[in-house]
């Protein structure tokens, strides 16, 4: 595993108050390169909270990215840098292909690898596809606009374990790479092995979880 240490300086993404519909208000930062997993019971607001920070539903409260408050430009010009990738993700077109901006084709093919995915689901029918197939081909679709910050939302909840783990090992080379990821997972298990900070959802509250997490964080 790469060393994933991460730096003291000022939050890479840093969220102030955020609320909606009379839930209790969140705070919450992360640096680049930090995984923080979110557990909690359903309907306890997970989902909620990341779609929050993507700007998706209507709120009060500041989020900053780099210093810089989202207000500051549009917001599908944030959606671009701040994806959220729903538990059951959309489809817009047909086939795989068309999903994918055409410079990304020679990486794509490694993730594609990576994921355990042939190269040739490209040309498939998004229809014909298994629920564990366009939820890997979601991730990679999320990745292939190079977010600095990937909201997701149970990414592997249809993956079998070995499946999983090689999903983990992508992001676990993204998060190297400087990405930031908040992800809502019900596998404690999960948590462990990619969190660096892990945190339970209760009754609309994030409450963090202090144990340590050796696996993520040890250089």
């Amino acid at each position: 595993m790469p060393d994933r240490s991460l730096s003291a300086s000022a939050p890479f993404l840093e969220v102030r108050q955020l609320s909606t519909r009379g839930r209790p208000a969140i705070d919450l930062q992360a640096q680049r390169g930090e995984c923080i997993c979110i557990l909690g019971k359903s309907g306890s607001g997970k989902s909620v909270l990341l779609r929050l920070v993507a700007d998706l539903d209507p709120g009060e409260g500041t989020v900053l990215l780099d210093g810089i408050d989202r207000n500051a430009g549009s917001g599908p010009a944030w959606r671009r840098r701040v994806i959220y990738q729903a538990a059951e993700p959309a489809w817009w077109g047909p086939t795989v292909a068309g999903h994918f901006p055409d410079d990304m084709r020679d990486e794509l093919a490694g993730w594609l690898v990576d994921v355990g995915l042939p190269v040739d689901i490209l040309q498939a029918d998004i229809a014909r596809l298994s629920t564990g197939e366009r939820q890997r081909l979601a991730l990679l679709r999320s990745l292939a606009r190079k977010p600095a910050v990937l909201l997701l939302d149970e990414p592997t909840a249809s993956l079998d374990q070995a499946t999983t783990l090689a999903v983990e090992a992508l992001l676990g080379r993204q998060l190297a790479a400087g990405l930031a990821v908040l992800m809502v997972t019900h596998s404690v298990e999960q948590a462990q092995r990619i969190g660096h900070r892990r945190f339970d959802m209760v009754e609309g509250r994030l409450v963090q979880q202090l144990q340590p997490n050796p696996q993520v964080n040890a250089a």
